[in-house]
């Protein structure tokens, strides 16, 4: 069995986890390397060396915030793929560091400039003919991945649960996990639902322009649109990194800064509309790769 095969097992199936009477999380931290990026690399990936359009070996390049770039550069390990990953300069450092440990080169767009990574990273596929990348911020098959995984697992768990699925409550960067999941709940055959509930699909944004939730707020909207959500929920990045830090002492789970952020925004949506069903959000990577930022 490759070791490629291997990350495709490790993926995705991780644990719904009770938060409070009303809200419940999914723990992403239990994907390879940490965060739920691993599920959309991982089938967008496997997808394209099926169809051919890549080959093993091959350059492998991404423009990303971190998440992306370090699931990718741990499958281009496995595959013996040159990774090169284009992100902003004020990512935190210890993601760098862990694309780095797998082998990937790290170039360094401007702070909090997604659009000149991004070119960057188009730059490098014009030039080096047979190199490939996710194209994570406009492929569908980003919201495909979700659509027919992510959102199916939340929706059997609650209903072997047997409970109402009320909202779900994510935060926004390439889009693909809020836009698979919103498109799954509103498919009228295969989703599981309770008395005809059809969940609140609500998008997490920073406050302020720059900010300091990494993983969220990428600039504009990408494949998820703010117009197609229920609603969209406003956390401060103080408020992400302090609801983050009081999560890992409440329950000794450390988790990133957009997982504060869903937290928080899940917190003040269910206090403000006391839902008769279950919120569920995600905690999206593990907590080590802020410790710069958390002090």
């Amino acid at each position: 069995m490759t070791l490629k095969s291997e990350f495709e097992r490790a993926c995705g199936n991780t644990p719904l986890i009770k938060v409070s009477d009303r809200l419940y999380a999914k723990l992403e931290t239990y994907n390879p390397t940490g965060s739920v990026k691993d599920r959309m690399i991982s089938y967008v990936v496997s997808k394209a060396l099926r169809e051919g359009t890549l080959t093993p070996g091959a350059p492998v390049c991404e423009a990303t915030s971190g998440n992306s770039g370090i699931s990718l550069a741990a499958l281009a390990a496995s595959m013996k793929s040159r990774c090169v990953i284009f992100m902003p300069s004020n990512m935190s450092n210890e993601r760098k560091q862990m694309m780095r440990i797998y082998g990937a080169e790290i170039v360094e767009a401007p702070p909090s400039d997604f659009e000149t990574a991004i070119r960057a990273r188009d730059e490098f596929l014009a030039t080096n003919p047979g190199s490939w990348s996710p194209r994570q911020f406009s492929n569908p098959d980003n919201v495909e991945c979700h659509r027919s995984v992510t959102g199916p697992e939340i929706s059997m768990r609650l209903w072997l649960m047997n409970e109402q699925w009320s909202a779900f409550i994510h935060g926004s960067g390439t889009g693909g996990t809020i836009e698979g999941v919103r498109q799954y709940t509103r498919t009228a055959s295969g989703f599981m639902k309770k008395n005809d509930v059809i969940p609140k699909i609500c998008m997490v944004l920073p406050a302020e322009s720059p900010h300091g939730i990494q993983g969220i707020g990428d600039g504009q909207d990408f494949l998820a649109k703010q117009a197609d959500m229920d609603e969209t929920l406003i956390v401060a990045t103080s408020d992400a990194i302090q609801r983050a830090k009081d999560f890992a002492k409440e329950t000794g789970l450390l988790v990133g800064v957009s997982s504060g952020a869903n937290l928080l925004a899940s917190e003040r949506w269910i206090a403000a509309n006391n839902p008769t069903g279950i919120v569920v959000t995600m905690l999206c990577d593990r907590g080590e790769r802020y410790m710069s930022i958390y002090g």
